[in-house]
């Protein structure tokens, strides 16, 4: 029952207060109660359902909110704002009940019916930074709200708060700018995100199945399910989060094209996303017996398995372990043995000291200077929305001691011995001018794997971006191979 309880998911958290409640109570306390009764009622609850969110708690004079969309959330905090300026219009001012608003979107702990984690005590201390009758967003929920609705919320700096061990970037939208805000336009791009989502565009929202299952060293992984028809596991590797990813200009456009045709199975990686964090053991040998235990959890007797950068290592042990379970082995951007084990030179073994500690050092900053360098190795040809949601993809979806436990597990993984052994069809495609795993260690990966077909790809991108002209050949190769 404890472990069914506790799980964590991707979601954007409000958190409001009455500025000066204690005045107001001591002034009236009986007719501050049946005001803010009065203001909850008629237009605070209805708000939050009308922008599908949940109260999670209420206080005497503050509630927190959870809520699946950023936009959701932002929309929300408009709509009370304003709304509470027209309740006021003729109220005392030493008797108005006026709101302070903070939100943040992030990773949360689901205790029961509460929650927990950063993601809510930062939503409560930009509620703290706010000006009464404004709202106050995290720098990554700004990162997503501003190319869907037309606000714009001040740059505030980056400020340092309780309980809080990094510094964290704070949006601000004072009451006199909320006030000019045409209402109509607000509500008409809301709907508009909604509608797009729902047709198909960017930005994407699709439908997935979360659930959880137990590993054999009692780790807990998220794993989900979108689409329907034959099942296509990809395997598990860093930096992914099932519910960010599905909103990602990075992963939408490939997930919602491979989920058209197949029922598409992901999962966080021990370590990463929605599964459980701060995981010592992370090796080789465990992260193939993680794979065994999501398809196993999900009913797969038999299926295509697709495994991308350190996930195609994974996808290799896997498919020589269990032959009789995978039809198909697609591998996009990996390699056979990892860069610790590869004959390397001095100056390349520096650096690759040098960059895990400062991913010790600067992977969770709020500031994402550090983090862009590995967005431009990854994704060089990304453009800045996409860089940018990679950026806050990576503070997402790992911690820095669990990056760098990664890190070094998975540079020095070794499947070169089994390569001969795989006796599946087997397709190997890599991007020519690949910073992060260099191209020939995708041709040889696919030297050693007997009748693989190999294919390269016009692209400097480790992850090849849907808007690239490299796409559509990437992904007519595995439907068709898949398919056949």
């Amino acid at each position: 029952m404890e472990t069914k309880a506790m799980q964590r998911r991707l979601a954007a958290i409000l958190a409001a207060d009455v500025v000066g409640y204690s005045r107001l109570m001591r002034g009236d306390e009986v007719g501050t109660l049946q005001a803010l009764k009065a203001h909850r009622g008629e237009l605070v609850d209805p708000a939050i359902r009308t922008h599908r969110g949940r109260i999670v708690k209420t206080t005497g004079d503050g509630a927190l909110v959870e809520f699946a969309s950023v936009v959701d959330a932002v929309g929300c905090a408009i709509a009370v704002q304003r709304g509470m300026l027209s309740r006021n219009a003729d109220v005392p001012d030493d008797q108005r009940i006026v709101f302070r608003i903070g939100i943040n979107v992030g990773d949360i702990i689901i205790d029961g019916d509460d929650i927990f984690g950063d993601g809510v005590n930062i939503a409560a201390r930009l509620e703290g930074l706010c000006e009464p009758g404004g709202v106050c967003i995290s720098r990554a929920a700004n990162e997503q709200i501003r190319d869907k609705l037309s606000l714009a919320f001040a740059d505030m700096g980056e400020r340092t708060v309780k309980n809080i061990s990094r510094a964290i970037g704070v949006f601000g939208l004072g009451c006199k700018e909320i006030e000019a805000l045409p209402a109509p336009e607000l509500t008409a791009l809301a709907g508009e995100e909604e509608s797009t989502a729902r047709d198909g565009g960017a930005p994407y929202r699709c439908e997935q199945d979360v659930h959880f299952c137990t590993t054999a060293d009692g780790v807990q992984l998220a794993y989900s399910r979108i689409g329907s028809g034959p099942p296509l596991v990809k395997t598990g590797n860093w930096m992914t989060h099932l519910e960010f990813d599905l909103e990602s200009p990075i992963w939408r456009g490939l997930y919602r094209e491979l989920s058209r045709d197949n029922t598409l199975i992901r999962y966080d990686a021990r370590g990463n996303g929605l599964s459980d964090r701060d995981i010592e053991e992370v090796t080789q040998e465990v992260f193939v017996s993680d794979l065994e235990a999501v398809v196993d959890a999900a009913g797969l007797e038999r299926f295509a398995l697709f495994g991308i950068s350190q996930g195609c290592a994974i996808s290799v042990e896997y498919a020589v372990r269990h032959p009789q379970r995978v039809s198909h082995l697609v591998l996009f951007g990996g390699f056979a043995v990892g860069s610790a084990k590869r004959a390397r030179s001095e100056a390349e073994k520096e650096q690759a000291a040098a960059m895990l500690t400062l991913m010790r050092l600067g992977w969770g900053q709020e500031n994402p200077a550090f983090r862009q360098l590995f967005t431009s190795q990854f994704v060089p040809g990304a453009t800045k929305e996409q860089a940018d949601w990679f950026n806050e993809l990576q503070r997402i979806s790992t911690s820095p001691a669990d990056a760098v436990r990664n890190r070094i597990a998975t540079s020095n993984f070794d499947v070169r011995p089994l390569l001969a052994r795989v006796s599946v069809p087997t397709l190997v495609l890599h991007a020519r001018e690949d910073a992060v795993v260099p191209f020939e260690q995708g041709r040889r990966l696919a030297a050693g794997i007997p009748g693989a077909r190999f294919v390269s790809l016009p692209s400097r991108n480790h992850l090849i971006l849907e808007d690239e002209p490299a796409f559509p050949r990437f992904l007519q190769e595995i439907r068709s191979f898949v398919a056949a």
